[in-house]
């Protein structure tokens, strides 16, 4: 799992703990990063992007995330939907640990990237947006594309992704809250 909120009292918070809650009852082994509480750094360096294909073993910064992409069967990501998309600090880490050795490969001489993470089976994204549905589907719902394409292409050929969001959570009534965060937690004791 991947928690991405600066508050720990967050909304975003809660549907962590449900999530967890529900992992942990279906009796799956669950490993968290939580990117803001781990002092993440999410900005790409130069020496990151010009030698994007080094081997992973270059970048210690991202050592311990890489190896939890790697041994994990499903990828549990939890953050809120700002400005459209993923944070700026969960999109960093997507561009820092999703990289060439751990996510991919990119053969000497090949014009395509290979897929690595064949052991992740399972993508699942927990968000909230400020807008309505409809306001998310005219702006093209870049952060679920993002999920539902551009990572799950880079998993087993058979991964499924599951989108789990409550729209316009600004104008929620704590009862719709509750009745969301249920859901996540009834999700993912039903994940399998």
């Amino acid at each position: 799992m991947v928690h991405c909120h600066p508050s720990p009292t967050s909304f975003t918070a809660a549907a962590r703990d449900r999530a967890l809650a529900g992992l942990r009852a279906a009796g799956h082994e669950v490993r968290v990063s939580d990117l803001y509480a781990d002092g993440f750094e999410p900005a790409l360096s130069a020496w990151e992007r010009t030698n994007h294909l080094a081997p992973p073993d270059t970048k210690p910064a991202i050592a311990e995330y890489a190896a939890l992409l790697t041994w994990c069967e499903a990828l549990v990501l939890v953050y809120p939907t700002w400005w459209a998309g993923q944070p700026a600090m969960l999109k960093g880490w997507i561009d820092r640990v999703w990289v060439a050795g751990v996510a991919y490969d990119l053969p000497d001489g090949a014009n395509r990237i290979r897929p690595r993470l064949h052991n992740i089976r399972r993508i699942v994204a927990i968000t909230s947006h400020g807008s309505t549905k409809a306001i998310n589907m005219l702006e093209g719902e870049g952060g679920k594309r993002i999920v539902t394409r551009s990572l799950r292409v880079l998993c087993s050929k058979r991964a499924r992704t599951t989108w789990l969001a409550l729209y316009d959570i600004d104008r929620a009534t704590d009862a719709r809250r509750a009745e969301f965060l249920a859901k996540i937690e009834l999700a993912m004791l039903r994940l399998k």
